[in-house]
């Protein structure tokens, strides 16, 4: 892993729990890519309760809801490495919002070169 420090990007992609990318789930394709462009670091995030596009609230306290959840992809790198990977999101269907953030790295992990 390459050592991030200072100004970056943090792309955030809202899925539901349950979209998927031909056999796989969606949230894992997009963190296979990020990882095969070699970008920095992903995590993935599973929400509690939210709603999108279809106004349908989503809710782990109710069973019969809880099976779609949201689901947040956030992938830090620098900004043109991270601009140059948005491409790779096109083909992806059931992408709810895809956001772009400015933000400060003030403590990374890992070895190897910063990238400023």
């Amino acid at each position: 892993m390459t050592r991030l420090r200072g100004t970056a990007l943090r792309l955030t992609v809202l899925v539901g729990e349950n979209h998927r990318h031909r056999s796989r789930p969606l949230y894992t394709e997009v963190v296979h890519r990020a990882h095969a462009a070699g970008l920095a670091g992903a995590s993935v995030f599973r929400g509690i309760e939210g709603f999108g596009a279809s106004s349908m609230i989503h809710t782990a306290r109710l069973l019969s809801l809880g099976e779609d959840l949201p689901v947040a992809v956030v992938v830090v790198d620098a900004a043109e490495r991270i601009r140059a990977f948005l491409p790779q999101l096109e083909d992806l269907s059931g992408l709810g919002l895809v956001l772009l953030d400015e933000c400060e790295v003030v403590r990374g992990s890992g070895g190897g070169e910063d990238r400023r």
